[in-house]
């Protein structure tokens, strides 16, 4: 290792990068650092001519990394975590912990596993802050440039060697329709969905999934409904169900949650009765030396498992009486 060189660069400068990557604003990046603007601008000035490169350019009021910014954001992460790791030598203590997380995930998985989850963080580490988004699209790339920490998803078709993975588990698809729906009375008959309109729920990064053929196959189920309703806000999904002849392709685990099934009836899509869609949980190994990261997809893996139920409940499919 030529040291000569390494002594001659301040190493604050990578500090000042990494921050400047993640607010893509000197103002706020200068607040970051507790310094003046023009002292961030400067600092800008500096890490273009170290290397040779505008890194940013103006894009309205923000901006936008260079193709050569983004080519060291994959490695400057890791370089200041380890960095960090080497310096600090002290054991993580989650109580302590007080930085913001953000997290992908969408609605449906988001009403299972949140309410157990945040219970948890607020006992074992209360001074977190969590930060849930729901609509995020291109999810690696985002947590490649630390706009995510974590993300939990459909399983995609492929996932690069610097991407941390773990199955979280599986639920086959469903139709979820209000009790006593028509539907109810002919389970199975697929024709029969031409007669009512659909709701379709936003699914992030759906062309990336590793079932996107299921998706295209469910998308085809409904391709002659009635009517369509475009939708992101699950809650407010379910209640149009409950009060109209409406129907939801989605995950028949939402029947396992009591208060947001109650009147919901989840029937099986003969078609695809042995298709199960995987869902996992992600992180850039950018965060792999990060105490808290690592602690933390330990709390959301656990979790998970407790929520598995020991017995799950077969789709209901309870057929009202003819009159």
């Amino acid at each position: 290792m030529d040291t000569r060189e390494l002594a001659r660069i301040d190493l604050n400068l990578l500090i000042s990068l990494q921050v400047l990557l993640e607010e893509r604003s000197v103002s706020r990046s200068a607040e970051r650092l507790h310094i003046t603007q023009p002292a961030m601008s400067k600092t800008l000035s500096r890490l273009r001519e170290l290397f040779d490169d505008p890194l940013f350019t103006r894009s309205g009021h923000r901006m936008q990394p260079t193709p050569r910014a983004l080519q060291l954001a994959h490695q400057l992460g890791d370089i200041l975590g380890g960095i960090s790791q080497l310096v600090s030598g002290q054991r993580f203590d989650p109580t302590r912990a007080d930085a913001e997380i953000t997290i992908a995930m969408s609605e449906y998985i988001g009403v299972t596993l949140l309410p157990t989850l945040a219970e948890r963080l607020q006992e074992r580490a209360p001074r977190l802050n969590l930060r849930i988004v729901t609509r995020v699209e291109n999810q690696l790339e985002q947590l490649a440039l630390g706009n995510l920490d974590f993300a939990l998803h459909i399983n995609q078709a492929h996932y690069g060697p610097a991407f941390r993975v773990e199955r979280l588990g599986g639920s086959p698809p469903a139709i979820l329709v209000r009790e006593n729906h028509p539907l109810c009375r002919t389970p199975g008959d697929l024709e029969a969905l031409n007669n009512y309109p659909v709701i379709r729920l936003y699914v992030s990064d759906r062309n990336q999934a590793e079932e996107r053929s299921l998706l295209v196959q469910i998308d085809q189920l409904s391709a002659r409904a009635q009517g369509s309703l475009e939708i992101s806000h699950l809650m407010t999904a379910i209640e149009v169900l409950r009060n109209t002849d409406y129907y939801m392709p989605g995950p028949s685990y939402l029947t396992q949650n009591e208060t947001l099934s109650q009147g919901i009836t989840a029937l099986p899509l003969p078609t695809l009765a042995d298709v199960i869609v995987d869902y996992v949980l992600v992180a850039h190994q950018r965060t792999e030396n990060s105490p808290l990261h690592n602690w933390l997809w330990g709390q959301i893996s656990d979790t998970i498992r407790e929520l598995r139920p020991a017995h799950p409940r077969k789709l209901r499919q309870r057929v009202s009486a003819t009159r």
